[in-house]
């Protein structure tokens, strides 16, 4: 249990709960991944998400199912594995197998499956094949960033006054993936289209040399994308960096139908006229409009309009796979895309801060009388937010302006969903997604005073922080100004981080997020290589039980011995650390630092000066009890708020109150970092609140 004097501090960081151990969690059970996607998805290998509509309701048996198998095999020769997607007995399967393929192409009473639908099929536990949009969510709640399809849906002709709109732009404008197309189907109003994708802030761009939009049949349909890109590589960077923009938005890759079947463009477009012509005079509206059109066309065209068909989407397959594989190659490699607002304001190419910890969902439970009874229901309130040390600090310093690189994990779940959109205005693109793993959640049930009654948490996805993982960013760690390491990351990891800190000169914030996990860096020389440590009083007493030395058997409660007790715990961390950061919830904080004319100097320094020892108390900044709201991210905005003002250079004394407005604003606020805070929400001068310093000590 962690405290902060009368209030937590809750700097646990990342985990989950359930209400049973054997209780599924609910995206695991509406959502089944077969093991080859599995296994590629884990391993970071390209992986292509097909439809399943063209299955069930685009063509006759059994061309609809060879036209399956003719796709997953052109994805697999171009080196991704396939993904294709669709609903079977309540439960969205991503990645058929071929029983489950010759199921859904035989089965006539297969539904049709958007979005909208998918609550009522799932809840009927029936079967069906996605649309576009249904595709996109349930590849992108997974983790596959390249969707292929024929051509998506758009606004239909006379959807001015119609407003019959597909969802599948909808899911475009809300769903960060690439969806690969030869352009929109020419039964639609193409123009009216793009521009409500332009609205939507989706990126379209054509494949190829031309800016041609193709119209499904035709390579041209006498509209012009934004931009177009020359082949895969270039395809695969324009999504790379779009998706570390965090717009939450998709991008559209056109490409246009081979040259050899677009000769039969002509006599399809007029096909198209007369089966528009029949569908309105038959009444045939909404979701009926496409599988009627397309089965007419067939028809009118004697089967060539099914060829053209087959024949542009084994190219799209063939171009998504190519991107797929070229998107997957970027993201192994030792460089992270780097988006656009982080390079605006930046004089390098990278980030000044790296944080390195947890992220999770906090769901915080109060009750409304002093004392909790436990074993029956307390009246209380709950509610959630995201948290996580690390998470917390790194959101805290984008805030204020710094420009910050937060390396985590979450799982491929719905909590991850939530959390990105939570974090969109924070450079994520370092958080790995990882498969068969829950993103972390932590409970607490709190009392009417904001004490601590019990929390609960499962921690299991932080051990993925691993070394190795972090080692992709290495160039952005020795570049660094500062790293910042919660205690939540792996031992081998802090080590790792410690060993190219010590190397390259680069200073080390660590914050620990309890008793456990202080004593991490110190049960090796890792501390010796840290600049900046915050513990509470506990978790300095177990930093130095790491180190072998002597500690009182109890923690004092009394002012002035617990500021002996600070001091005296921090020295011999001294040594090596140029600040110890004591937090003592309301009671403030006690800077303590070693130097020449026995003063705190916070900024880093070459080597260690053994000169006297300072210790100078800050008071909180005060608040009534009435007015604190959530106690969970404070003690990690104080944090922050003191590196902000360290990574402007600043003096000791503005550095420290800029962290003790910045918790006082995370007090009072529903989420862990105020919605808030800026430079100018805790800037003493312009607050007019400054905490006096006291000085405690300065010894030999």
């Amino acid at each position: 249990m962690l405290r902060k004097g009368s209030f937590i501090l809750q700097r646990y960081a990342v985990p989950t709960f359930h209400s049973s151990a054997q209780k599924q969690s609910l995206h695991e059970s509406l959502f089944k991944v077969h093991p080859a996607v599995s296994e590629a998805l884990a391993n970071q290998k390209p992986v292509v998400a097909l439809e399943s509509t063209i299955i069930t309701h685009g063509m006759p048996y059994p061309r609809n199912l060879s036209t399956a198998k003719e796709v997953e095999a052109i994805v697999k020769a171009n080196g991704a594995t396939p993904a294709t997607i669709g609903v079977l007995q309540g439960r969205v399967h991503v990645g058929l197998s071929e029983k489950q393929l010759q199921f859904l192409a035989g089965n006539s009473s297969s539904l049709k499956v958007s979005c909208r639908d998918l609550p009522y099929v799932i809840s009927k536990g029936l079967s069906g094949g996605t649309t576009v949009s249904a595709t996109m969510l349930a590849a992108h709640r997974v983790g596959i960033p390249v969707f292929v399809t024929g051509g998506i849906g758009g606004v239909h002709r006379g959807g001015e006054t119609t407003l019959d709109i597909s969802a599948d732009l909808t899911e475009l404008g809300r769903t960060p993936i690439a969806v690969v197309s030869a352009g929109v189907k020419s039964i639609l109003d193409i123009g009216r289209t793009l521009e409500y994708l332009e609205t939507l802030g989706v990126c379209v761009a054509t494949f190829g040399k031309s800016r041609d939009f193709p119209a499904f049949f035709s390579p041209q349909s006498g509209f012009s994308s934004p931009y177009n890109v020359a082949d895969a590589k270039e395809a695969s960077e324009l999504i790379a960096h779009a998706l570390s923009l965090g717009l939450q938005s998709g991008v559209l890759v056109a490409v246009p139908i081979p040259e050899e079947q677009a000769a039969k463009g002509q006599q399809i477009e007029a096909g198209i006229q007369t089966a528009l012509e029949e569908a309105r005079a038959k009444g045939i509206t909404g979701k009926d409009v496409t599988p009627y059109i397309l089965h007419r066309l067939s028809v009118l065209t004697q089967g060539k309009s099914l060829e053209a068909n087959v024949s542009l989407i084994h190219n799209n397959a063939k171009v998504g796979s190519q991107i797929a594989c070229a998107l997957a190659k970027m993201q192994t490699g030792k460089k992270t895309p780097i988006s656009f607002l982080q390079k605006k304001n930046r004089r390098t190419s990278d980030p000044k801060t790296v944080v390195i910890g947890g992220i999770n969902v906090d769901f915080i439970a109060k009750g409304k009388q002093e004392k909790l009874l436990f074993g029956q229901t307390n009246t209380g309130s709950v509610c959630q937010s995201f948290g996580g040390v690390g998470r917390n600090i790194a959101d805290c310093l984008t805030r204020l302006g710094e420009d910050v690189l937060f390396i985590s994990a979450i799982g491929c779940d719905m909590h991850a969903e939530t959390v990105l959109r939570y974090c969109r205005h924070m450079n994520t693109s370092a958080v790995a997604r990882i498969q068969g793993q829950r993103t972390a959640t932590y409970c607490a049930v709190i009392s009417e005073k904001g004490e601590l009654s019990l929390g609960l948490g499962d921690m299991d996805i932080h051990q993925q922080i691993t070394e190795q993982y972090v080692s992709k960013f290495e160039e952005q760690l020795i570049s660094a100004s500062l790293v910042c390491l919660d205690g939540n990351v792996p031992s081998s990891t802090i080590e790792y981080v410690c060993s190219i800190a010590r190397k390259h000169a680069v200073p080390v914030w660590y914050e620990p997020t309890d008793t456990n996990k202080a004593c991490k860096p110190f049960l090796s020389d890792s501390w010796k290589s840290l600049t900046y440590t915050s513990p509470n009083l506990s978790e300095l007493q177990a930093m130095n039980q790491a180190l072998g030395l002597s500690t009182p058997a109890e923690l004092p409660t009394l002012m002035e011995d617990v500021f002996q007790s600070a001091v005296a715990l921090s020295r011999p961390l001294l040594e090596h650390l140029v600040c110890v950061i004591v937090t003592l919830g309301p009671r403030g904080v006690v800077m303590c630092s070693k130097s020449e004319d026995g003063t705190v100097c916070l900024q880093p320094r070459n080597k260690q000066q053994n000169g006297r020892l300072c210790a100078i108390h800050y008071p909180a900044i005060p608040i009534s009890a009435e007015n604190i709201v959530n106690v969970s991210g404070a003690g990690d905005s104080l944090a922050a708020g003191m590196m902000a003002g360290i990574l402007r250079k600043l003096d000791t004394d503005m550095c420290v109150n800029m962290g003790l407005l910045a918790a006082h604003l995370s007090l009072g606020s529903h989420d862990p970092v105020a919605p808030s805070l800026s430079t100018d929400s805790i800037s003493p001068e312009k607050c007019h609140i400054h905490s006096r310093p006291t000085l405690l000590t300065v010894m030999k």
